[in-house]
């Protein structure tokens, strides 16, 4: 049976492995589908994918959005898409642009509470990628202000709450979808388990999401104990979705590297691979 993991990062977003790592390891482990999905960029795909072609692993091009609903963050991947689609590279670069700003100024209201943090190190840790709270969280724990990654998402420092954070510009996820569509991808409900770190996604949210065209739901996922990856499954089969299972692998940020331990389906997959040629054809017409 084929290993297909749907949902990877790279450090050119939170990540720590570049993309040849990533494939390097995807193919020790007898991966032979991987989608890289770092957060609203799409600068690793070109390296992913040479790396892949070198080594007969399928490298399947997606985004994964970071979309705001009521204040709630819902993540939204994307597969499949037309990444010089106009209007879908404008929303990254003004996404992208939103999280060097977003970086600058959580880092002026450290150093505003007395911790010393500068944004050049965020900076380097993100190796002129996208940066994210994680890089952020990094600086910290090298300033020796919080002893790990996890401890800096806090109520006093950089968590949902914290007094030191800063809203990302995101879109709305019904226009997100709409958004994916138009540039002929497909679109996945990231981790529905993990709703702002720590309660589900709504049900009444996935619903409408189906309705405004959802393609499917990320059930197997490494936070979703059995009995929640059971209920997504029930889930996504009831809406008529497809359903996922992905790592949501970051390299050696989170131990241990969690690469290939929730696959998809090779039925799944080939029924999302349906669902984007729809959407293609649909855009054709």
């Amino acid at each position: 049976m084929p290993g297909i993991d749907l949902h990877v990062h790279t450090r050119y977003s939170d990540g720590t492995f570049t993309p040849e790592e990533a494939l390097s390891l995807a193919g020790e482990l007898g991966l032979d589908v991987l989608a890289i999905t770092d957060h609203d960029t799409t600068e690793g795909l070109a390296e992913a994918a040479d790396a892949g072609a070198s080594r007969g692993i399928r490298v399947v091009p997606g985004v994964e959005f970071s979309t705001v609903r009521n204040g709630e963050g819902v993540h939204v991947l994307c597969y499949f898409m037309d990444a010089e689609h106009p209007e879908f590279a404008a929303e990254l670069t003004r996404l992208q642009e939103d999280r060097f700003t977003r970086g600058e100024r959580m880092v002026a209201k450290l150093q505003e509470l007395g911790y010393p943090i500068r944004f050049e190190r965020v900076r380097d840790i993100a190796h002129g990628g996208n940066i994210v709270r994680p890089h952020v969280a990094q600086a910290l724990v090298e300033a020796g202000v919080v002893p790990t990654l996890a401890d800096a998402f806090s109520d006093e420092l950089i968590g949902s709450s914290g007094r030191a954070y800063v809203e990302k510009h995101a879109l709305e996820p019904l226009d997100a979808i709409a958004l994916i569509h138009r540039a002929g991808g497909v679109c996945v409900l990231a981790h529905p388990g993990t709703f702002r770190e720590t309660t589900p996604v709504p049900e009444g949210l996935i619903d409408e999401l189906a309705q405004a065209g959802l393609d499917g739901i990320e059930a197997s996922h490494p936070e979703h104990t059995p009995e929640v990856e059971a209920r997504y499954i029930a889930k996504a089969e009831s809406l008529d979705l497809v359903w996922t299972g992905s790592s949501d692998c970051h390299g050696t940020r989170y131990e241990p590297v969690r690469l290939g331990v929730r696959t998809t389906p090779p039925e799944q997959f080939e029924r999302l691979e349906a669902r984007a040629r729809d959407v293609r054809a649909a855009r054709a017409t």
